[in-house]
């Protein structure tokens, strides 16, 4: 028998990411390290974001995790294919006067099927993502313009690092105490968060990276460089420095999901020049509100 519950705290974030990395593969939508960044770099925003967990035996079996006002994420057992429909339904009956939209990966048939059958309509155009992976044999060089270090984020950086991050995807809601939270939690590893540091001492850029040790793999997320730095390779160096500290900390694969559309194509030019290649994309599906689809 399959039982639910809702989202109580860090202990069901725990089983949320053993489901993550038990199912996971290159190909996957969710790596353990996307779920601590996700719920932890912003803080006071819980009450957006309904969660529920399906679980049997000890095992949690599916996911769902609603990004109101009617965005859902989820993961869903391949082994129960059955459960992306309880899924969805309880996504369906949360969020009623809204319209829908799900992401999943390409690799995921079983969630395409479970969607197509319940009438989302997969958008082709717009923004999508690309899953990316390499090995971690043969690393790039880490190429640093003079005056510029590379090195793992300590605690006297990390007002800096917070600075970093909200200039380059501003607006950001990241601040000191959520960034303090991401670095507490599982798997998060001092020596996997790498910056660079410019020569006037501030964080000029920097690539956090996860590892999952069960899968040996880790998964960049995020990276960032600080607008005027950037044109100086300065990403490329942090991702090269933390594809080495994964390597020591005993990862074989690196993973990384930037955009994949022509309207951004930076990042993913830049992680398929460090040496990443395609596996999978994202695709994007949408349900209008029951109340829009009648008038």
């Amino acid at each position: 028998m399959v039982d639910t519950r809702r989202y109580a705290g860090p202990r069901d974030l725990r089983a949320m990411q053993e489901l993550t990395s038990r199912i996971w593969s290159p190909e996957s939508r969710w790596h353990v390290g996307d779920l601590a960044w996700g719920r932890f770099q912003h803080v006071g925003r819980e009450a957006e974001w309904p969660t529920m967990l399906w679980h049997a035996g000890g095992r949690t079996l599916a996911w769902g995790w609603i990004e109101l006002p009617g965005h859902l994420e989820l993961a869903v057992d391949p082994g129960r294919p059955e459960l992306a429909d309880e899924v969805l339904g309880w996504f369906e009956e949360t969020v009623r006067d809204a319209d829908r939209s799900v992401v999943v990966s390409s690799s995921e048939t079983h969630l395409v099927e479970a969607l197509e059958r319940r009438g989302y309509l997969r958008a082709d155009g717009g923004p999508f993502f690309v899953h990316l992976s390499r090995d971690l044999q043969a690393l790039p060089e880490i190429r640093l313009p003079a005056g510029y270090v590379a090195r793992a984020v300590g605690d006297e950086d990390v007002p800096g690092r917070v600075l970093a991050h909200r200039a380059a995807f501003h607006p950001s809601r990241v601040s000191v105490e959520s960034y303090s939270a991401v670095r507490v939690a599982w798997p998060y590893r001092r020596d996997l968060d790498r910056c660079v540091v410019a020569p006037d001492g501030s964080v000029a850029a920097y690539c956090l990276l996860w590892l999952d040790e069960a899968a040996g793999a880790a998964r960049i997320e995020p990276v960032g460089t600080v607008p005027e730095h950037r044109g100086r390779g300065l990403a490329g160096a942090a991702c090269s420095a933390g594809l080495r500290a994964a390597r020591a900390a005993g990862a074989e694969l690196a993973v990384v999901a930037p955009r994949g559309d022509d309207a951004y194509p930076v990042p993913a030019r830049l992680y398929r020049g460090l040496g990443f290649q395609d596996r999978a994309r994202s695709l994007h599906f949408h349900a209008r509100a029951a109340s829009d689809a009648q008038s």
